[in-house]
This record gives C-alpha cells, sequence and structure tokens, in this order.
C-alpha cells in the first residue's frame, strides 16, 4: 500500500534525527495525524522559528536569544571560573547542579573518524577567551591574584579525553602558566563512557566538587 506523499516527507524527516528509526519515524507521524490543525500549525511555529529565534552568545558560545546570554550577562556569575562542555544540554546539566561560575560550549569534540578537527569546534575562541580574562588586572587584584580556572566537562570517552588534553595543551602553549590558569578536569563521578547531559544532578555536583588539577 502506498503511503500518501504528504506522509511518507515527514516519516523521512523525522528518520533523518538522531535515534528516531523507521518505526518510531512512522509512530509520530501517524500520532501527529490525529492532532488537531490549530495545534499542528503550533508546532510547525515553532520548528520554523528554532533557529530564526535563537543564536549563538558571543562570548560563550551557548544557545540565547540575545548576543550575550544570561549566564554571561549575570554580574553574579564567577566570571573566572569556566566549564568547558561539548554541547548546550551538556551545559544545561551542570547549570542544574548548581554551579556559579560561566560556560564555554565547544559545539562538537575531537573526532577524526567523523572529520572533525580542533578549526570545527570553538577552541581557538575559548583559548583567546581565557588569555583575555587571565592578563585583565585591577588594583584591587594586583596583591591578591586568582588564576582563571578552565574546568574540562568533555564526556568521559576516548574523544572527550583528547579534546581535553587538546585543550589544556593549547592554552599551556599560549604562555598561560599554573600561576594565570588553573586547569582541571571533571571527576569521575560521571561513567567511563557516560554522557554528561544524561547524568542526575547529585553525581554532577560530586563530579564537579572532586575535580582534579591537570598539569
Amino acid at each position: 500500500m502506498k503511503l500518501p506523499q504528504s506522509i511518507s516527507k515527514l516519516i523521512e524527516s523525522f528518520e533523518r534525527l538522531p535515534g528516531i528509526g523507521p518505526k518510531t519515524a512512522q509512530r509520530l507521524t501517524f500520532y501527529l495525524l490525529h492532532f488537531p490543525q490549530e495545534e499542528l500549525e503550533d508546532f510547525a511555529g515553532a520548528l520554523e522559528n528554532l533557529k530564526k529565534n535563537s543564536k549563538l552568545c558571543s562570548i560563550c558560545k551557548n544557545v540565547s536569544e540575545n548576543d550575550i546570554c544570561s549566564v554571561c550577562g549575570d554580574p553574579a556569575r564567577n566570571k573566572r571560573m569556566i566549564v568547558v562542555v561539548a554541547n548546550s544540554l551538556d551545559a544545561f546539566a551542570i547549570e542544574r547542579a548548581g554551579f556559579k561560575g560561566v560556560y564555554h560550549v565547544l559545539h562538537g569534540i575531537i573526532d577524526p573518524l567523523n572529520n572533525v578537527g580542533p578549526e570545527e569546534i570553538f577552541i581557538k575562541e575559548l583559548v583567546d577567551r581565557v588569555a583575555e580574562i587571565a592578563e585583565e588586572l585591577t588594583f584591587e587584584s594586583l596583591e591578591d591574584y586568582e588564576p582563571v580556572e578552565v574546568i574540562l566537562a568533555t564526556n568521559m570517552s576516548m574523544e572527550g579525553e583528547s579534546t581535553a588534553l587538546y585543550i589544556s595543551r593549547a592554552l599551556r602553549e599560549r604562555g598561560l602558566d599554573k600561576s594565570k590558569v588553573k586547569i582541571s578536569r571533571i571527576a569521575r563521578g560521571l561513567p567511563v563512557g557516560g554522557d554528561v547531559e544524561y547524568a542526575d544532578d547529585v553525581t554532577l555536583g560530586r563530579a564537579l566538587e572532586g575535580r582534579h588539577e591537570i598539569n
């Protein structure tokens, strides 16, 4: 039996999403078929505006409605403590754990098998940002200078570890020694191979508390 073209197209669109197989795509499509037209139009409008009404924060590269996100624009945040994550979902997960610093979203990890190198993600922007903060001096900080802390919170996979190591080396090669920048790795409160976005709040909180410094 041949399906109507409108249904076939939507099934194909769902199949392009990660984790959605042919059967799930079919179930979702036929589920939506029973939605009232008004709700379908609202759903379609939300999809259409997804990229139109969102942008990347010019500082941390997290998704935002404005040029500067709410975290980077919050004066109560510790701007000298930066958690580096692979994607926005990881940043939102760590935020739920009560973190009071700021973020830097890479939008990926170094993955040579999938042709993702350091140039394809926001590593250079991170190094430039950290260097700028580390060299900021005020009259108040001359006598009591605190180094910037960069907390590498990429996943504990091989690619995540490689990305963390690359960032650590890039910061040191920029001339940011321990007196200027403290580099730490999120503690293994997460299982090896586990993803940050799926961890519970307690596990993430302990992982942040148990972070260790990288030479």
